[in-house]
């Protein structure tokens, strides 16, 4: 299993839902992609190699998305030492949720936090030269303090396919859902794709923030007037989860 088939959900919600296989799966993959982290890292230690051409290769090997799951998970278990790792990283790190159930630590990256912390800036470099949008983009502590009805959300690079790792695949529309009050923890939140129009339901936790105003791209603004201008009251029958 490689760059396919990250599973976002508890082994608990994954028994809930019938998933076990798909959990199963995705862990194995995560330990895989852990244990490839893991000889990079210790590579780096040993020798001058270049954390870049590493981190390159296992991007290309797992995929964004498990890769940057993975790390994540890592900096969240590991950071509980001031100045462990950068704090820009560390905010990086935060804006993943990342269920605890027991077995995260399968996947935790060992080595020195000094080479782990460069892993991520490479990463964070490597999303940067796609032109996708990160938690500096959002407004400020957007994504547990604001109410995100009739905002454009920010969608995490973690559950987009990765074929739309694009800006235009990550900014939605909020229209409703219990997920845009800020005191909800896992409520869904009915949204629309601005680049195309598609609609689907997401959980707050998906996304990285509300996007601040002034870098709304010149693309979404036309798209995003008409749904502001439309107030759409038609609501889909089913608000199902959507995972990358």
């Amino acid at each position: 299993m490689g760059k396919s088939n990250l599973y976002l959900y508890s082994l608990e919600e994954a028994r809930r839902r019938g998933e076990l296989p798909l959990w199963q799966a995705s862990q194995r993959a995560n330990i895989a992609c852990g244990d490839a982290l893991s000889g990079a890292v210790q590579a780096c230690e040993d020798s001058a190699a270049s954390d870049t051409d590493c981190m390159a290769e296992i991007i290309h090997k797992f995929g964004g998305q498990r890769t940057a799951w993975v790390l994540a998970n890592t900096l969240q278990h590991l950071n509980w030492w001031p100045g462990l790792f950068s704090p820009a990283n560390q905010v990086w790190a935060r804006q993943f949720y990342i269920p605890l159930d027991g077995y995260n630590g399968d996947y935790v990256v060992p080595g020195s936090p000094a080479v782990l912390d460069c892993f991520v800036t490479q990463y964070r470099k490597f999303c940067q030269s796609l032109g996708l949008f990160e938690l500096e983009h959002c407004i400020p502590n957007s994504r547990h303090q604001l109410d995100y009805t009739g905002r454009v959300l920010v969608l995490s690079p973690a559950v987009l396919d990765e074929p739309c790792w694009s800006p235009q695949g990550q900014l939605w529309y909020a229209h409703d859902g219990p997920g845009c009050n800020p005191d909800s923890i896992v409520g869904s939140i009915r949204a629309t794709r601005l680049a195309d129009g598609e609609q689907a339901c997401w959980n707050r936790t998906n996304f990285a923030g509300a996007l601040q105003d002034e870098l709304l791209p010149d693309w979404a603004r036309k798209p995003l007037l008409a749904l502001r201008s439309q107030g759409r009251q038609d609501k889909p029958s089913m608000c199902s989860m959507r995972m990358g």
